[in-house]
């Protein structure tokens, strides 16, 4: 009887400790508004070549081993055969291939071999103006690099790269500024690196983004993106490169980010979503929800995660996992007082590293115009969380807003910030909890 007991005893005990477990990793698993992650995102799987239906090998339908001529036709040509034929994937050998716009179709892939370089043709005359999304705005602009309308199911593979070839734009930018120094992002003529719009079940992987024109990869109107394992580049020295954002996701939902490494003269993830004083009005528009960057590491860039400077609503964000070095900032709220916004439920935890602002919260003025709305819009940043960090920085608590700005719930926990500027003013925010936050090796009273 004592040793059957035991026995039940013991069965007990682990059952306990099986769903103390279970409870654990569930509490883990969720997004910042208290909602279960999806088994989606953890699914990291790659594509690959063998499943990715017929190859079409570019030297095998006409296309020329030579980096200095441009083969936009030809290049289209494989891509139009392929979609025609039933689909397939564009193989890049190894080599260098120059090539203007190229327009992906319904049941086509692309497919970059190690050594594979596609390179972007410095003459703006190679990429089409057609109707785009550029800047919170739908408008007529210039196709980019890589391009995929409505084409669900769309991939991006293999160890090769994409090569924007980027400095005779950045030249002619920086020769307008000076000209002209309140000249805006789209007044000099620039291609983006890669576009996918209106596409869902997204995958882009391994693949190196590099010296982009203009945005190094943007993402408009699509559900379910995986971008994984990247390595994207452009330069801040001697040459900046710039409005290479990274990362663009705009008007997206299902979003995730992972192990990639960014490093570029601009934000390297940022949302958008419309920007304007009726910018929640407008059906081209609209929000961000559950995007999820983790285990990414940052080099130069302006911010690491952005929300804006055309954004209207971003809820259900989560960066972790994470490390930063030479970031201007790690969590950036821009707050354009021409647009409605609302940023919700947004969580940076588990950071290393280096950045100049710990967080930075500040009125985005650049360009504003009301276009005659009388009042000016309300602004909103609520439920932010920032915790589990370890940062040397210049500045801990970088938030200065205006009387059309709302920032409530902001909580801080587990950090340990070494700051050239620690000073703090919690009378900015309607809310703030402060738990084991620790500046230059002191704690801050804990707040609720």
């Amino acid at each position: 009887m004592k040793q059957k007991y035991q026995f039940s005893l013991l069965s007990v005990v682990l059952s306990l400790l099986l769903l103390s477990g279970c409870s654990t990793s569930k509490q883990t698993d969720l997004f910042p508004d208290g909602t279960e992650i999806p088994a989606w995102f953890s699914d990291t799987s790659k594509v690959k070549l063998a499943d990715l239906g017929t190859q079409y090998n570019i030297v095998d339908f006409g296309v020329l081993i030579d980096s200095t001529l441009v083969q936009t036709e030809a290049l289209q040509k494989v891509i139009d055969k392929a979609s025609n034929e039933g689909g397939g994937v564009i193989v890049v050998p190894r080599g260098t291939f120059k090539s203007g716009a190229l327009f992906f179709k319904p049941n086509t892939h692309l497919y970059l071999a190690e050594g594979a370089t596609l390179k972007g043709s410095e003459n703006i005359g190679d990429y089409p103006n057609i109707p785009s999304r550029m800047e919170g705005q739908s408008l007529g602009y210039f196709a980019a690099l890589i391009n995929a309308y409505g084409v669900d199911g769309f991939t991006i593979s293999g160890k090769g790269t994409i090569d924007g070839n980027g400095l005779t734009y950045w030249e002619a930018f920086w020769q307008r500024r000076i000209e002209n120094p309140k000249c805006t992002n789209l007044e000099v003529s620039r291609p983006r690196l890669v576009f996918v719009w209106d596409c869902d079940n997204v995958q882009v992987q391994d693949v190196k983004l590099h010296n982009s024109g203009f945005w190094s990869s943007h993402y408009y109107q699509c559900n379910n993106v995986k971008i994984l394992d990247l390595h994207i580049f452009s330069p801040h020295q001697p040459v900046k490169a710039p409005s290479t954002d990274a990362i663009d996701i705009d008007v997206c939902s299902n979003v995730l980010v992972k192990g990639c490494y960014m490093s570029v003269n601009d934000d390297a993830i940022a949302l958008k979503g419309g920007k304007g004083p009726w910018a929640d009005t407008d059906s081209n528009n609209g929000e961000n929800t559950n995007i999820i960057i983790e285990d990414c590491e940052f080099g130069f860039c302006h911010s690491a995660l952005t929300c804006g400077s055309e954004s209207i609503h971003n809820k259900n964000v989560l960066m972790r996992n994470c490390r930063v070095d030479e970031a201007k900032r790690l969590l950036w709220l821009k707050m354009r007082p021409d647009t409605p916004q609302k940023y919700e439920y947004i969580t940076v935890e588990n950071i290393k590293g280096q950045a100049h602002s710990m967080i930075y919260v500040k009125p985005w003025t650049q360009f504003f115009d009301l276009k005659g709305r009388e009042e000016v819009p309300l602004s909103y940043s609520e439920n932010i969380t920032l915790k589990d960090i370890d940062l040397d920085c210049g500045v801990f608590f970088d938030i200065a807003i205006t009387e059309h700005d709302r920032l409530s719930n902001f909580t801080f926990k587990n950090l340990t910030i070494k700051a050239e500027n620690e000073t703090y003013n919690l009378e900015l925010i309607d809310g703030v909890t402060f738990s084991n936050v620790v500046v230059n090796g002191k704690q801050i009273p804990n707040q609720n």
